[in-house]
């Protein structure tokens, strides 16, 4: 038994890692994880979404990300992750499980591969996670102007520093304590005269993406009643 609760705790972590890319929370948090479960060296997992038609391309993602973050757990050898209750559960389910990618899995449909979508949805995260981290330090006192001239070893630890630096390297900008704060999609620092209304679209962006989180739980709410796992 302390064997399967390890593996249990290491499975749920390892799917805390995996995030709704519209939303940039983990399926954990937002109770996506509708079922999980270990039998020996294998883990099972039922996904559930707020709505019957959710954007398929963002469910494809976030099931194929399941397996992944599951097959990564020390331990683990076989791994069934499905999506229930949904429009388009057959396709991706099957797609998924053969290792396709979103084209393969619909054909005829599908015309591009996720991996652009996902860089797009990164950038909003790192828009947004900027914003958090400008917030915190013009809640502490500094002036907006100031956020040109500062670098990342100025932010103090933070949750907010801490997702800052995340997103930076899943995009694979300047992440060391002497970069800029104040950076666009490129990596490239923001001139003075620019950071206020960059701020200020980074703030929509940001207002966006949690009214975007809070609806989707809402939803789910209202559907499955609880939600996920707790």
């Amino acid at each position: 038994m302390p064997e399967v609760m390890s593996l249990m705790t290491a499975a749920w972590d390892a799917l805390s890692s995996v995030r709704d890319p519209e939303l940039d929370e983990p399926i954990t948090k937002l109770g996506f994880v509708h079922e999980l479960a270990v039998d020996g060296p294998g883990v099972r997992a039922r996904l559930r979404l707020p709505t019957y038609f959710c954007a398929p391309n963002f469910a494809y993602l976030m099931v194929a990300d399941a397996v992944d973050a599951l097959y990564s757990v020390p331990g683990v050898e076989s791994v069934d992750v499905r999506l229930e209750d949904h429009f388009a559960a057959e396709e991706i389910n099957a797609g998924v499980a053969m290792g396709a990618g979103f084209t393969e899995a619909f054909p005829g449909h599908a015309v591009d591969e996720l991996g652009e979508l996902r860089r797009t949805f990164l950038r909003k995260a790192h828009t947004a996670s900027l914003e958090r981290t400008c917030r915190l330090l013009l809640d502490q006192g500094r002036q907006v102007a100031d956020l040109a001239e500062m670098v990342l070893s100025d932010v103090p630890d933070s949750p907010e520093r801490d997702g800052l630096l995340r997103r930076r390297r899943e995009l694979g900008l300047p992440a060391m304590p002497e970069s800029p704060l104040f950076v666009d999609d490129e990596g490239r620092p923001v001139p003075r005269s620019e950071v206020a209304s960059r701020l200020r679209f980074a703030r929509a962006v940001r207002v966006s993406i949690d009214g975007n989180a809070g609806f989707c739980r809402g939803l789910l709410r209202t559907r499955y009643g609880k939600g996920g796992m707790e």
